[in-house]
């Protein structure tokens, strides 16, 4: 039982630190609110024959400075200045949807929500 116990052990180490995540990295990724597990490489979820991009949705700074941040970051996204979305905008705030159909598409995410005036990433349902 020990020998199985101690053969086991560097898989569940690697396993347990694929990717390198520290508690920070941990704190931001709680901030993106998506279930990756339905999305594939390409940012894709849905059957072989009808596979779709995820929309995702955040708010910022109704500022040039924030907008200037997040294009550098994500080419995808799209600023909806006056709308609220799910995600709950509020005056002075711009709602800003983005596609995870784009290269490294967890990177992105991963980089908006690093962002300090960006508090939480959400599926975007379109309702």
């Amino acid at each position: 039982m020990l020998i199985l116990a101690l053969c086991l052990l560097p898989v569940f180490w690697h396993f347990g630190h694929t990717g390198n995540i520290s508690n920070g990295d941990s704190a931001v990724w709680k901030k993106v609110e998506i279930d990756f597990s339905q999305i594939d490489a390409a940012g894709l979820r849905g059957p072989a024959d009808g596979k779709v991009a995820v929309a995702y949705e955040f708010s910022i700074p109704d500022t040039e400075e924030a907008r200037r941040q997040v294009t550098a970051i994500d080419t995808t996204v799209q600023f909806m200045p006056g709308s609220h979305g799910r995600i709950g905008a509020q005056p002075g705030e711009c709602l800003c949807i983005g596609s995870t159909h784009q290269p490294e598409y967890r990177q992105v995410l991963f980089r908006l929500a690093s962002l300090p005036f960006i508090k939480r990433i959400i599926v975007c349902d379109f309702e």
